[in-house]
């Protein structure tokens, strides 16, 4: 006999404004009990002294995370000149220290050096596993960790101020995997400055922007459920740049049921003008492709499939 689940069939994205002080993880089961939730999780980890964007997926949301993952995402950040920390922020203990301060010439030469694809070393302080653990425990114990360098993609950085000698405002977007703290360790070296981040802001996550977003101290003020549903989003939203096909309602049974359908001429043309290179968790998802289904005014997600000769075949499925 199956276990009931706990919770409500709760189901799209939440665009969340993380506060600073909490784990991305606290932030998922707040919300999930909030929403009296089955099932929750979140698109990309924040530290627990940054805020911002946190999207959190519910129900069938949850099958499009790997798609979140992969997005481009917006920081603000501040940089603390003077002292670097073990964290490489200002929760570490400091490693050194030095009366450097770069001015705005300095920082404004420094940072396209690092736009594009380069090799970073991760913070030491980060969940990367080492020999089956994360590397924060190992670190957290005392032993030592070395972390390879690894592919990042920065496509954007600019100064936006300098408020005093000893603080610098940036802003960049970034690619998947790229860590903020390793960026700043990297600008004082090059600098020939020590430094930390003091504060940290996500604004975006691909599709997922601050104007959408919502806090949690509002969250936990609403006791109504359907404005608690109204605050969320469809799970389409995070695949706004996958190409997506409309089909029938009987084709969509049938992808509903695990099983391929087969796709006309004009939409295998279609499929192939929208496709373009992209991965997901490491993997070729070039071929990845949205079926949708019209709902009375909505189009709604039935399955994401891989398009081959001339055939949609269901990967995931949707039933909300």
């Amino acid at each position: 006999m199956s276990r009931k689940k706990k919770g409500e069939p709760v189901h799209g994205w939440l665009i969340l404004d993380k506060p600073e002080g909490i784990t991305s993880t606290q932030a998922v089961g707040i919300c999930r009990r909030i929403f009296n939730a089955q099932k929750a999780g979140h698109g990309g980890t924040l530290d627990p002294l940054a805020s911002g964007i946190l999207p959190l997926a519910f129900g069938e949301a949850t099958k499009t995370v790997g798609y979140v993952m992969e997005a481009d995402k917006d920081y603000v950040f501040t940089i603390r000149w003077g002292a670097s920390t073990t964290t490489q922020d200002r929760e570490g203990a400091i490693t050194a220290e030095s009366d450097v301060r770069p001015g705005r010439d300095a920082i404004e030469a420094i940072l396209p050096t690092f736009i594009g694809e380069i090799d970073q070393v991760p913070p030491i302080y980060s969940a990367i596993k080492v020999n089956g653990e994360r590397a924060y425990d190992l670190a957290r114990d005392g032993e030592t960790v070395e972390l390879s360098s690894r592919k990042v993609n920065l496509y954007k950085a600019a100064l936006l101020d300098c408020p005093s000698p000893g603080l610098a405002v940036i802003a960049v977007t970034c690619g998947k995997g790229f860590y903020i703290r390793a960026l700043v360790r990297d600008i004082a070296a090059a600098l020939g400055a020590e430094g930390h981040v003091a504060a940290l802001r996500r604004t975006r996550v691909g599709a997922f922007a601050e104007d959408a977003a919502i806090t949690l101290s509002i969250l936990e003020g609403m006791s109504d459920k359907a404005a608690l549903d109204d605050t969320l989003v469809p799970l389409e939203t995070a695949l706004d740049d996958i190409p997506a096909l409309a089909i029938t309602g009987e084709e969509a049974s049938r992808l509903r049921q695990g099983r391929e359908i087969v796709l006309l001429p004009h939409q295998v043309e279609a499929f192939r003008e929208m496709r373009r290179p992209r991965q997901v968790n490491g993997d070729d998802a070039s071929r990845i492709c949205l079926a949708t289904e019209t709902v009375g005014e909505e189009q709604l997600g039935v399955a994401l499939g891989e398009v081959r000769a001339g055939r949609f075949l269901p990967v995931r499925v949707f039933n909300q």
